[in-house]
């Protein structure tokens, strides 16, 4: 059964905000106390955080897909919708957010680092906020947004100061065991390990942690073996440590070809030729193992490598190698630059930003309103409510909407899409109507304003009684 997964691909969807509500206050002698609907709650969102104690993906590979809490519906009487809850995933250090393009989203690597994969989505206001000198009691609210929903995929990179590299069987699993408390699986056959092993060496003062990574063989930077799986694993470390067989039982194989081998691999891969690199020629204890040691040595070192002779099984030569690695990581670490405590800027837009584009599409035919705003409005809509639509339009034409269209050669009766290709609301264009999914009504008009009035219809009656018997008056008389 598995039991380390590295890479996933994880189905994240925040919550939906609630929808506002459209009430009116109502007590013994006051049938219309004003309106009093609630606003939507948020949606929850959907958080990456760093967990140090945890070192494998293996959750969401068995659970890939996650939603968070939807916000909950406003209310009359002012009653807000409860906002939904957060949904806080877990994750290793050194986990790489990438979208399903491959594109870098983020590089979680510290404890309590944290990346919001899905946004939720905002609460509808209730007709209470949404009330104003010229709309003193709004019939409608505004719809809740949708949550974000997005594929991701997290790839996981050991963050580690030192890897071990090497051809299967060549003492990686032996040499990280002696040198650090680690507990690999050790045995006389290639691919033993089939996951990086990670150990923590303290020599002196300096304390680092070193990476046993799974055998490479050739053509593992084309996926071949385990090379590819695990490749990712030694991006982020400070020194490469090749670990090379003296004692190999194969014929045809030498440490120095090895040495080229796993240095071409690495080349394929790309990204490591800036990593010092340290030679360790295990199994020294074999004799045939020293003597073929005491052989390649000077061609090693006339590459200009450090070379080591060590064996993880008589623990010989290991305090040498210990002390050497950490020199080079304390080095490192010397030259990385100091970590400063995060800085928050705030970049406000320019005043002249309208946060909108119109564009011709001439394969659909229309004209395409793309813009956060725009798109957000109509998300919020209600579009089997006249006067939600109608506030709609109001909110679009101050936006300047409709000076933009006239000015891209908008013309009545034109097409207008409003969103994206796959999911916009079209229309067919007047200047003097609402914009919508359909044309239900002139801009502005409220239907509960249409209900008769007692005092205005006497009033009218009245005058249209007094224009006809002056009308009379003259048709008899005149002069």
């Amino acid at each position: 059964m598995t039991t380390f997964v590295d890479r996933v691909e994880l189905h994240v969807a925040a919550g939906n905000g609630g929808h506002g509500c459209a009430s009116v206050h109502r007590e013994k002698f006051k049938p219309l106390g004003g309106p009093d609907g609630g606003n939507g709650g948020r949606g929850g969102d959907v958080i990456l955080v760093v967990d140090q104690s945890i070192t494998t993906l293996l959750e969401y590979h068995h659970s890939p897909h996650r939603k968070a809490t939807n916000g909950q519906p406003g209310a009359g009487d002012h009653r807000s919708g409860k906002d939904g809850q957060d949904l806080v995933l877990t994750v290793p250090d050194g986990t790489v957010v990438l979208d399903k393009q491959g594109n870098v989203l983020a590089d979680l690597v510290g404890q309590g680092t944290t990346f919001i994969a899905g946004q939720g989505g905002r609460g509808g206001l209730g007709n209470a906020a949404l009330s104003s000198a010229r709309r003193k009691a709004p019939g409608f609210a505004l719809l809740g947004e949708p949550g974000e929903a997005r594929d991701i995929v997290l790839e996981l990179k050991t963050v580690a100061d030192v890897a071990l590299v090497g051809y299967p069987s060549a003492g990686k699993s032996s040499l990280i065991s002696v040198l650090s408390a680690a507990k690999p699986k050790i045995a006389d056959y290639p691919f033993t390990t089939l996951v990086p092993n990670l150990g923590v060496v303290t020599a002196g003062s300096t304390v680092y942690t070193i990476a046993d990574v799974p055998g490479l063989i050739p053509g593992a930077s084309q996926g071949r073996g385990l090379g590819l799986e695990f490749l990712r694993h030694v991006e982020r470390c400070s020194v490469l440590v090749h670990v090379l067989d003296t004692a190999t039982l194969e014929s045809e194989r030498d440490p120095v070809t090895d040495l080229d081998v796993i240095e071409e691999e690495l080349k394929q891969y790309g990204g490591l030729d800036d990593r010092p690199r340290i030679v360790v020629l295990n199994k020294i204890d074999i004799p045939d193992g020293q003597d073929l040691a005491d052989m390649i040595r000077p061609d090693l070192e006339a590459r200009g490598y450090k070379v080591f002779e060590v064996s993880a099984v008589a623990r010989t030569g290991l305090k040498e190698l210990s002390f050497a690695l950490a020199e080079i990581v304390a080095q490192a670490r010397a030259a990385k630059p100091k970590e400063e405590a995060t800085r928050i800027v705030i970049r406000p837009k320019a005043v002249d930003d309208t946060g909108f584009t119109v564009t011709y599409d001439a394969d659909e035919e229309v004209y395409r309103v793309r813009g956060e705003k725009p798109e957000r409005w109509v998300r919020q809509t209600d579009f089997n409510n006249d006067e939600a639509v109608g506030y709609l339009a109001d909110r679009l034409n101050r936006l300047g909407v409709e000076d933009a269209l006239m000015k891209a050669g908008a013309r009545a009766g034109d097409g207008v899409a409003i969103g994206s290709e796959d999911n916009a609301v079209v229309f067919d264009w007047e200047p003097t109507m609402m914009a919508g999914a359909e044309m239900l009504g002139r801009r502005g008009e409220d239907h509960r304003l249409e209900a008769p009035r007692p005092a205005a219809q006497r009033r009218r009656d009245r005058d249209a009684e007094r224009d006809e018997a002056q009308q009379e008056f003259d048709e008899f008389n005149p002069f």
